[in-house]
């Protein structure tokens, strides 16, 4: 038997109107992802430094917090920037006053950024105990040449021994 025009309309609007609700998951699983990221960051008031067992640290008693900026390493007898190589030690002369390939790194890493602030850039050094300080010198005027001028030492923080 044929269906009026009145009939099947009906029958859609029935049709569409009771169908189970569904659900959807885009926008809660939009807040999970955010708040997973934001758990993520701020899990930890502890900054630690990326530091290799090639590099021994000499020990502080101070209590300021570390600051994350960025790294200048020495190891071994490379020059390091955020892990880069940028320079070997037997190719730099004792004459010079500054360490080429490292002035080269800072000075392309300074106009990535923009403007200089007038306190300048921060960097942080992490040279091991045994380094010549005549090297930590030029390192640090390098740095200070190319508008790095708050130059931090990484040291390790003094652990409390206790006794008894």
């Amino acid at each position: 038997m044929k269906t009026s025009r009145r009939a099947r309309r009906i029958q859609r609007h029935y049709r569409r109107m009771h169908r189970p609700g569904g659900l959807n998951l885009v926008s809660l699983m939009d807040i999970f992802t955010i708040l997973v990221f934001f758990l993520m960051v701020n899990s930890s008031d502890v900054k630690v430094m990326q530091n290799t067992a090639e590099v021994p640290l000499p020990e502080s008693t101070a209590t300021n917090d570390a600051v994350e900026s960025m790294m200048v390493q020495v190891i071994g007898q490379s020059i390091l920037v955020q892990g880069r190589e940028v320079a070997r030690l037997d190719s730099i002369e004792t004459g010079d006053r500054t360490i080429g390939g490292l002035a080269d790194e800072l000075a392309w890493v300074r106009e990535r950024r923009g403007e200089v602030p007038d306190q300048g850039h921060e960097v942080t050094i992490m040279a091991g105990r045994s380094t010549d300080y005549r090297l930590l010198r030029k390192i640090m005027q390098t740095c200070i040449d190319e508008e790095f001028r708050q130059v931090r030492l990484a040291v390790e923080s003094a652990r409390e021994v206790s006794s008894g």
